[in-house]
């Protein structure tokens, strides 16, 4: 059974930073897209940062300049680094990802970010 954990989320001060990860385990042959949605309470999941498995990126306009998003392949694992936190960035994190040979995506359970002021 293949699915992904994401770990790193936390309580963390406005300005401060934090790294998530969330690799793929089970059996995976490759993997397309990974990447990141967000869901504050309240509010829609909406995507914050994808990468192709070459290597591509897209972000957030709310993000930009402030998050990397990076993968590394042989571990079949994605990251997100976030710098400058800011109290809007609080959310559950889930990390996603376009598995070849499975259908549709492939979701992990989430992780809490809170920023504090």
């Amino acid at each position: 059974q293949v699915q992904l954990v994401e770990s790193g989320g936390g309580l963390v001060e406005a300005g401060g930073s934090l790294r998530l990860s969330c690799p793929a385990s089970g059996s995976i042959f490759s993997i397309n897209v990974m990447g990141w949605y967000r869901q504050a309470p309240g509010k829609q999941r909406d995507l914050v940062a994808s990468i192709s498995s070459g290597g591509s990126t897209n972000y957030a306009d709310s993000v930009k300049g402030r998050f990397t998003i990076s993968r590394d392949n042989a571990k079949n694992t994605v990251y997100l680094q976030m710098n400058s936190l800011k109290l809007e960035d609080t959310a559950v994190y889930y990390c996603y990802a376009n598995i070849k040979g499975l259908p549709g995506i492939l979701w992990g359970q989430g992780t809490q970010v809170t920023v504090s002021s």
